[in-house]
């Protein structure tokens, strides 16, 4: 096997990897990434055609790309719509990635979505799901997040942020200050303003 053969297998290898993942974000700069080299490999061998493809199909993902980044922290990109913590669909989505949400929140337990003082947020894009922010309003005033959840497809862009970024989220529920829950992997808040307060992460809202 030649050198060529290797590009030529890795370039093949890089785009059935890219369509096999679930992140939308991820398949893009795979999927470019295999477009790239068997550019490479087939401008070596002088298959014009595929290059012209594999050309076409890179221009594709960087403009995808492009947006997919541009829009990430865009209000327009996405909505937060308010739901009754009993609310059908909210239940529906919970069950639906129920075993997804225990790995990234262990201690959530979807009683507590019915709780007194509990409040549930849908972010969605257009009209797909894409997060779901469940918070409790303590005596206090601080709501305690229990659950802050990103599907799969969008985990790379944290649209839960667009709950915290508006304070009258949580001032219209009597609340000055939000914790999030302890122990959550890949946590992002560091970057919205939070403090880290030991597993959890605190905001002040102004």
């Amino acid at each position: 096997m030649t050198w060529l053969d290797v590009v030529g297998w890795a370039g093949s290898a890089l785009l059935v990897w890219s369509l096999l993942q679930a992140r939308l974000l991820r398949l893009r700069a795979l999927n470019l990434a295999g477009c790239l080299v068997l550019i490479v490999f087939n401008a070596a061998l002088h298959v014009w055609p595929m290059v012209g493809l594999n050309v076409v199909l890179a221009v594709i993902n960087v403009w995808y790309l492009w947006r997919m980044l541009a829009t990430r922290h865009d209000d327009k990109a996405y909505q937060v719509v308010e739901v009754r913590t009993d609310d059908e669909f909210l239940a529906h989505t919970l069950r639906l990635h129920r075993d997804d949400i225990a790995r990234f929140t262990p201690g959530f337990d979807t009683a507590r979505v019915n709780s007194p003082g509990a409040a549930a947020f849908l972010v969605v894009s257009g009209d797909e799901v894409v997060g779901v922010v469940v918070f409790r309003v303590r005596d206090d005033g601080v709501a305690q997040v229990e659950l802050d959840y990103v599907t799969q497809r969008y985990r790379d862009f944290t649209p839960g942020e667009f709950v915290y970024r508006q304070s009258r989220y949580f001032a219209e529920h009597g609340c000055h200050t939000v914790i999030t829950p302890p122990g959550m992997r890949a946590p992002y808040y560091d970057r919205l303003g939070f403090r880290r307060e030991g597993e959890s992460y605190v905001l002040e809202l102004a």
